[in-house]
């Protein structure tokens, strides 16, 4: 598949502003050397230390549930390459934000290469527990997360603007995609049943699943 065909297949899926994003962010700049011809196949891919860069389709339905909006400050938790976050901050533009974390040291830097190599400058990667949020820059518009939790974890809960909304699997063997959207309490939707590697730290997994 190329970059035309499967933008097309999301058209009917997920907003006009998702595909503009997308079509604006090259995946081949986040994978490694050899798997570059297969930028565009609709599939998780490995980037190395049991990891993978999320299939665009999933990418796409994220930051559709999310509704990303120019301005806006969005917290990442699972930054991987860095290709997720680049598409967010494509959709919140030079006036927004994306803060990223990633608890691997060899992503952060990997992903902060192949951001620099992409040209996106609004993408702040920071070396952390996810799983505890990024207190020093809350409280967040949107929060991603592209990592599996044992149930949602309550400092990213916190973190979240009041009208703000949050996505994230949750689950061990079976997983749900929730959408958490906070008002004078917090309204927890389940999407879809999803397969993510697991969100490691205090208020993850311990360990890997």
């Amino acid at each position: 598949m190329n970059r035309e065909q499967l933008l097309d297949s999301l058209q009917d899926s997920v907003k006009e502003s998702v595909i503009s994003a997308m079509s604006r962010v090259k995946r081949e700049f986040f994978l490694p050397a050899a798997l570059k011809s297969r930028a565009y196949d609709d599939t998780p891919l490995p980037i190395g230390l049991n990891q993978t860069i999320s299939a665009p389709h999933m990418v796409a339905i994220m930051c559709d549930l999310l509704d990303l909006q120019p301005g806006m400050t969005v917290l990442e938790v699972g930054g991987g390459s860095g290709y997720h976050a680049a598409v967010m901050a494509a959709m919140v533009g030079p006036t927004g934000m994306v803060y990223s974390v990633e608890r691997m040291p060899e992503l952060v830097a990997m992903a902060k290469r192949n951001l620099e190599n992409a040209g996106i400058t609004n993408v702040t990667m920071i070396e952390t527990d996810g799983s505890l949020g990024l207190p020093e820059h809350a409280p967040y518009d949107r929060i991603s997360v592209a990592a599996t939790a044992p149930r949602i974890p309550e400092p990213l809960k916190q973190q979240l603007k009041v009208g703000g909304k949050m996505v994230l699997p949750v689950g061990r063997d079976y997983q749900d995609l929730y959408l958490v959207t906070r008002k004078n309490g917090f309204c927890v939707e389940e999407k879809m049943g999803v397969i993510f590697v697991p969100l490691i730290g205090e208020e993850g997994f311990k360990e890997q699943i």
